[in-house]
């Protein structure tokens, strides 16, 4: 597995239909596709404080704000605001993606606990011998958790076991982390469908957008860091042209396109 990333950007390179004022598509990497894709695990919570309460579409800031103002009185005892309003994600691979996202508390990994009767045994908690002991039937991800056969603190670390790898059967030292392969150039449309890059599909795209003048299209790279990936996170909830709305219309004039 590789290290954790800390790249703070990542090249993409915009084809852009400069008669049409839009970006067809982008050519990119693994490490772009990577930061897509980790986007799928973003929990709402977090999705919210990334894109600040007040630039929100629609009504989940509205009930974001009201966790945050609701008294503690009218909450049950074991509830923490914490929980909603700064959510965690389990993702073994997402530190191998590029940091195109402020650091959140959300970002760490979220952890398992088991319960600490009869912790000399390890194998009571993880496969079937001692199953007569209801105690291996229950996991917590907070360590101030109490057991509910026993009444024990929950705050013994569980170590995942993770499957086999069912994409590759290579060493482990070929595997890159994140999500996909780096020995494949990516096709990213406006709309943020991804796509393995391939001759026959940039030509069938030029056609479906009807580009009849090809001295029209224009190529440009553009570093792509904290503040894009933010921007690309917002706008892909909110349109179906996000590389056009993140590279052109905030952004064509510090790019150099001439329209």
């Amino acid at each position: 597995m590789a290290t954790a990333s800390t790249a703070t950007t990542v090249s993409l390179k915009l084809l852009i239909d400069t008669k049409g004022k839009r970006v067809l598509c982008a050519e990119a990497g693994k490490d772009f596709v990577d930061f897509l894709f980790n986007v799928l695990l973003l929990p709402v919570g977090t999705v919210i404080r990334l894109l600040a309460k007040e630039g929100m579409v629609g009504c989940l800031a509205n009930l974001y704000k009201s966790v945050e103002n609701l008294g503690d009185a009218y909450l049950q005892p074991t509830t923490n605001k914490d929980t909603l309003l700064k959510p965690k994600y389990s993702s073994s691979l997402a530190a191998d993606v590029p940091l195109l996202l402020p650091n959140t508390e959300s970002s760490t990994t979220l952890g398992f606990y088991r319960c600490s009767y009869g912790r000399n045994s390890n194998c009571r908690y993880r496969c079937s011998y001692g199953r007569n002991s209801n105690c291996r039937l229950y996991y917590a991800n907070d360590p101030t958790s109490t057991c509910p056969s026993c009444s024990q603190a929950m705050n013994i670390p569980a170590k995942l076991v993770n499957p086999p790898n069912k994409v590759s059967t290579s060493l482990a030292v070929d595997n890159e982390g994140g999500y996909v392969k780096g020995v494949v150039t990516y096709t990213i449309m406006d709309d943020l469908t991804v796509t393995a890059m391939s001759t026959i599909s940039s030509i069938t795209m030029l056609n479906k957008f009807n580009v009849q003048q090809v001295d029209a299209l224009e190529e440009k790279v553009v570093d792509v860091g904290i503040n894009e990936g933010v921007e690309i996170l917002k706008a892909s909830l909110q349109s179906k042209t996000v590389l056009t709305s993140v590279f052109l219309t905030q952004k064509a004039w510090k790019m150099g396109f001439n329209f």
